[in-house]
């Protein structure tokens, strides 16, 4: 008998929900993201970039997606990125599984000085460190990399070379392209760089759910975070009844009327 979608996904909600505490909650996803501090952010830019993703990890939507299935918590990681050698953990791996763990996560983020990494853009580098810190997370159901960057890669490794890579197989790429500033001073906020977006999604992003947003400038920054974080969260997984990460399915992607033939 075919048991429908919504059912099993209420169903494992339900059932983590009542899950005894254990010394080790599972984890359903690990959520890296990586910040883009090269030589074109200058300390406007870095403060609406690092602000911009500290309220949006408070923003009450955001809360409710990564509070949405107690018993299997996301495991949170920040890092800031720039040229050749430059990746640098600002937030280490943190189990959200409450409000406070967002805000302490959201203050520590306030809380950072600018670092001058480097003035070049490595793209390549930027995604091997966040491969790496996500492979210490195996345990998760699904791992995620999040990188946000504002030009293309002009320094190390590049981006594209990496694609086929198998250390990548079982991790969803997904990117932030963020447009210049002159774009939203001329109030051109609706117009979106093809140009970056097209790069991105052709470099960078991987993984049958992977996705670009576009910020049409550092301004943008919070709100595009907000409906990035959403959709990246918003993956309920079975992992618990055996269901591989690649058989995870959206929340979305579910019909409400009937079962599919």
């Amino acid at each position: 008998m075919i048991v429908h979608r919504m059912t099993c996904c209420w169903l494992v909600a339900f059932c983590l929900s009542f899950a005894p505490v254990t010394a080790q909650a599972a984890c359903r996803q690990a959520l890296a993201l990586g910040l883009d501090v090269s030589g074109s952010v200058d300390a406007g830019e870095y403060a609406l970039q690092m602000n911009g993703l500290a309220n949006a990890f408070v923003a009450k939507e955001v809360q409710r997606a990564f509070l949405a299935v107690p018993g299997a918590s996301v495991h949170l990681y920040v890092f800031v990125w720039a040229g050749k050698g430059g990746p640098l953990t600002i937030l280490p791996w943190t189990e959200i599984v409450d409000k406070t763990d967002l805000v302490a996560s959201a203050n520590k983020l306030k809380n950072q000085y600018q670092r001058r990494l480097s003035s070049g853009t490595a793209l390549g580098e930027a995604l091997i460190f966040g491969r790496n810190a996500l492979t210490t997370q195996n345990e998760c159901w699904r791992l995620t990399l999040d990188i946000s960057g504002d030009g293309k890669s002009n320094s190390g490794v590049h981006p594209q070379d990496l694609l086929l890579s198998n250390s990548f197989a079982d991790i969803t790429i997904n990117a932030l392209a963020v447009g210049q500033d002159y774009t939203y001073l001329l109030d051109a906020k609706g117009e979106v760089n093809t140009d970056l977006v097209d790069y991105f999604t052709t470099n960078v992003i991987r993984g049958t759910d992977a996705f670009v947003e576009f910020a049409t400038g550092f301004q943008d920054y919070e709100e595009t975070m907000i409906r990035k974080l959403l959709k990246e969260l918003q993956t309920l997984p079975l992992g618990s009844f055996g269901v591989t990460r690649q058989n995870m399915f959206r929340v979305s992607d579910i019909s409400t009327h009937g079962s599919k033939p």
